[in-house]
C-alpha cells in the first residue's frame, strides 16, 4: 500500500501514495541545499512577506485544512479548524518578531566591538508526528524559514494529505522552491537522510524509542537535534484551588486532541479533602462526553489515529487493572467500526502499573490522593517524563513552592499547559531536550557566532 490516508472513524483508505525512490530522495536534497545558498541571502523583510502571505491561506482556507486533518488523523472539526489558525498565529508571529530575536547582540568586553551573531545552519530535517498535522509542522518551519535555514518534512506516514498541503502553503505564500519540501519516505530512510552531509541539523517529535534512534543517528554525525518526547504531565488540584474551574478544565486537558497529546494531562493528582468530590465530579463529566463522528460539530471525542493506537492503549489499561487499578468507567475499547476509545478513568494505582508513570495517550485519566504539596510534588515527579504540569492553588506561597520543585519544562498555574508561539515549549528528563517556539525556538537551528574585533 505504501504510504497512506486511512480515516480512523470509518477505517476507509481515502489516498495511498507511493514513497520517494532512492533517486527521486536525493534530488529533493540537492534542491534543498541549492536553496538554501539563495534562501540565506534574503532579507528579514523578504521573508516576512512570504510568511504573512502563508498565515493568510491559512486562515482563508481553514476550513479546507480542518477536514483534512479530521478525515486523516480522527480530531474534532472544530479543533482542527482552530489548529490551521493556530498555525497562522505562528507564521504572524515570527513574520513579526524575527529580525528581533536574531539582531545582534553587544556584549562588553576588552575588544574594540565585541557582539552575538547569529546565522542559519543550512537544510533542517523535521520528522513530526500526526497528532497535530499542521501546528506541530509550523511551529518548526516558521522560525526556521525565517533565519533563513530550509526544511525538510519527514511527517508520519499516515497523514500524507496534511504533509503535503502544508508544503503546497509556502509555495503558493511566494516561497522558492526547495525552500520547504515534504519527503514521502518511511522511517527506515530517517537515518540515512540525517548521514547526509547536505542535512544540517534535525528536530523530532515523537516517542521515546524515536528520539533514541535521531539523536543516536545524528550523533554519529555530530549534528544537532531538538528532541520533543513524550510527556506523563501531572494535573495537581490544591483544597485552596478554584474547584469548579479546576474539574471542568481537568476534562477538557485529559481529552483535548482525543487525549493524543504530549501536553494533555494525564495524572490528576488531588488533595484529600477534596478528592471524592473532585473523582465523582470527573468521572461524570468524563462519561457524559459526545463521542462520535469528528466531521459532527457536537461530537467532543473523535477516535483515536489508528488501531494500534487502540491496541496499545487498551493494553496499558488491562495491564494497570490485572495490577490492582481500579476502573471508575470506560476501560475497554467501543464496539462497532472505527478506533474508538471511551473516556475512562482509573484510580488506586499501583506503583508498578503502567499507570502510574507512562504516557497514556488516548481519553484515559489516572487520579491519585494526595495528603498535603509535598506528596503531591513526590508523585508528580515520580517519573522519567518532565514535560508540563498543571498547578491549580489559590496560596501564593503554594503555589511557588510547587513551580519551583515540579520537575517539568513547563508549568500553566490555573490553567492547563498549552502551547504558544510566544513562551519556549519543551522538556527535560526522559520528555527531550532543547526548544520550540519564543525567542529560544528561532535560535536552536542557527550558529551563534562570537564576533570580537580589536582596534
Amino acid at each position: 500500500m505504501g504510504i497512506a490516508s486511512i480515516n480512523p472513524a470509518t477505517g476507509e483508505v481515502m489516498k495511498t501514495f507511493d514513497p520517494l525512490t532512492d533517486e527521486e530522495l536525493a534530488a529533493k536534497l540537492d534542491k534543498a541545499a541549492a536553496a538554501f545558498v539563495l534562501h540565506r541571502e534574503t532579507s528579514f523583510a523578504y521573508r516576512a512577506e512570504r510568511m504573512i502571505k502563508a498565515a493568510e491561506i491559512l486562515e482563508a482556507e481553514k476550513e479546507q485544512f480542518g477536514r483534512m486533518m479530521s478525515l486523516e488523523m480522527g480530531k474534532p472539526i472544530q479543533a482542527a479548524i482552530d489548529e490551521a489558525v493556530k498555525s497562522a498565529w505562528a507564521c504572524r508571529y515570527y513574520a513579526e518578531h524575527a529580525e528581533r530575536f536574531l539582531a545582534d547582540e553587544a556584549v562588553e568586553t576588552s575588544a574594540n566591538r565585541s557582539y552575538i551573531h547569529y546565522q542559519p545552519l543550512g537544510p533542517i530535517l523535521a520528522i513530526m508526528p500526526w497528532n497535530y498535522p499542521f501546528w506541530q509542522v509550523i511551529r518548526f518551519v516558521a522560525p526556521a524559514l525565517m533565519a533563513g535555514n530550509v526544511g525538510l518534512l519527514k511527517h508520519a506516514s499516515n497523514v500524507p494529505q496534511s504533509a503535503l498541503a502544508v508544503e503546497d502553503v509556502f509555495l503558493r505564500a511566494g516561497f522558492a522552491e526547495g525552500v520547504f519540501q515534504t519527503l514521502l519516505v518511511g522511517a527506515s530512510k530517517v537515518e540515512g537522510i540525517l548521514a547526509d552531509p547536505r542535512i544540517a541539523a534535525a528536530t523530532l517529535t515523537g516517542s521515546e524509542g524515536a528520539g533514541v534512534q535521531v539523536g543516536i543517528s545524528a550523533a554519529r554525525s555530530i549534528k544537532k537535534v531538538v528532541l520533543e518526547l513524550g510527556g506523563s504531565d501531572p494535573y495537581i488540584v490544591m483544597k485552596s484551588a478554584n474547584f469548579a474551574e479546576a474539574v471542568a478544565t481537568a476534562v477538557k486537558a485529559r481529552i483535548a486532541n482525543n487525549g493524543q497529546s504530549c501536553i494533555a494531562a494525564k495524572r490528576f493528582i488531588v488533595e484529600d479533602s477534596i478528592a471524592d468530590r473532585f473523582e465523582d465530579e470527573f468521572v461524570a463529566r468524563m462519561e457524559a462526553l459526545k463521542v462520535g463522528d469528528p466531521l459532527d460539530r457536537a461530537t467532543e471525542l473523535g477516535p483515536l489515529a489508528s488501531t494500534s493506537a487502540v491496541e496499545d492503549l487498551h493494553r496499558d489499561v488491562q495491564k494497570s487493572v490485572d495490577a490492582g487499578a481500579r476502573v471508575l468507567t470506560g476501560g475497554k475499547p467501543m464496539p462497532g467500526k472505527g478506533c474508538f476509545y471511551p473516556p475512562t478513568v482509573l484510580t488506586d494505582i499501583p506503583r508498578d502499573s503502567p499507570a502510574y508513570s507512562e504516557e497514556f495517550f488516548g481519553p484515559v485519566a489516572t487520579i491519585f490522593r494526595v495528603k498535603d504539596a509535598e506528596e503531591a510534588i513526590r508523585i508528580a515527579n515520580d517519573t522519567r517524563f518532565g514535560l508540563g504540569a498543571s498547578v491549580w492553588t489559590q496560596d501564593e506561597a503554594e503555589r511557588d513552592h510547587l513551580i519551583q520543585e515540579l520537575e517539568a519544562g513547563m508549568v500553566f498555574v490555573n490553567k492547563m499547559v498549552a502551547s504558544d508561539p510566544r513562551v519556549p515549549f519543551g522538556g527535560v528528563k526522559q520528555s527531550g531536550f532543547g526548544r520550540e517556539l519564543g525567542p529560544f525556538g528561532i535560535r536552536e537551528f542557527t550558529n551563534i557566532k562570537t564576533v570580537w574585533i580589536e582596534k
